[in-house]
């Protein structure tokens, strides 16, 4: 299954379309007692009642996950020598233009349901999190919070977002395994609460710095049908050359801003 802009999915799938879907993309279909059929399944654990699906992304592509993480390790390991200089220049601008800490942890959700603390450089400012219910009404529709003109944005922030140098610091996940250079951008636990059944095949596979989403469109494919859909077509089209094109195309994406506030 091939999905186009033209044709996003209906968020009214009913139990069997969402079936054909499903074994359409090699995943395991939920079954009456919870437990997963046979489509390369490995039985993750019960995750949103009996809707979490055992497509096991490592045992399905063993080679390719062999050397999706060693590129994994290798390039982030790479990229943190060669980009120390930067991120000591971000950590200080950042230190400089507002009060607070330089990095901000945040917990999000990966591979399986399994929850980490995500990195970032700071761009907002220190009570940002106690603001966010606040600025809920006004944020973009769906099911991520994004706001075109948010106000706990800091001047060195905006600069970040805009280039997404605030994501330099997710390295670090990579490093340890959290998060891969490519793969669906690591949601938040109480979005994944308002998952649909279908929504959980994002977490099918390890969380990624960039992946379909970044390259094409950023923030401007709202719909957040529309992002699992893309997520969906990386997984159903991974390889390890798929990787490295979209790890080359995510390099003219950020340099041109195109979708990012």
């Amino acid at each position: 299954m091939v999905w186009t802009e033209k044709t996003p999915p209906s968020r009214a799938l009913d139990r069997q379309k969402m079936q054909q879907m499903m074994q359409s993309l090699r995943l395991a279909v939920p079954m009456p007692n919870g437990q997963a059929s046979d489509h390369e399944s490995t039985g993750f654990s019960d995750y949103q009642e009996d809707y979490y699906w055992a497509y096991d992304f490592p045992r399905t592509h063993p080679v390719s996950w062999f050397f999706k993480r060693w590129l994994d390790v290798m390039a982030s390991l790479l990229a943190m020598v060669l980009l120390l200089p930067l991120l000591v220049l971000i950590g200080l601008a950042i230190w400089i233009d507002s009060p607070g800490p330089v990095l901000f942890l945040q917990e999000r959700v990966g591979l399986r349901g399994k929850r980490f603390r995500m990195l970032k450089f700071r761009s907002m400012t220190p009570n940002a999190e106690r603001e966010r219910n606040a600025l809920s009404a006004l944020a973009e529709p769906g099911n991520m919070f994004k706001m075109k003109r948010d106000p706990r944005v800091t001047r060195v922030g905006k600069f970040l977002r805009k280039y997404s140098l605030d994501e330099l610091p997710q390295l670090v996940n990579v490093l340890r395994g959290e998060m891969s250079l490519v793969g669906p951008r690591p949601p938040l636990a109480e979005e994944v609460a308002r998952y649909q059944p279908w929504h959980h095949v994002r977490l099918a596979t390890v969380p990624g710095m960039t992946g379909v989403w970044q390259v094409f469109g950023r923030s401007d494919v709202l719909a957040f049908d529309q992002v699992v859909a893309l997520d969906q077509r990386y997984l159903a089209e991974f390889s390890f050359i798929n990787d490295l094109i979209l790890i080359a195309r995510t390099i003219p994406a950020v340099i041109s801003a195109k979708g990012s506030y």
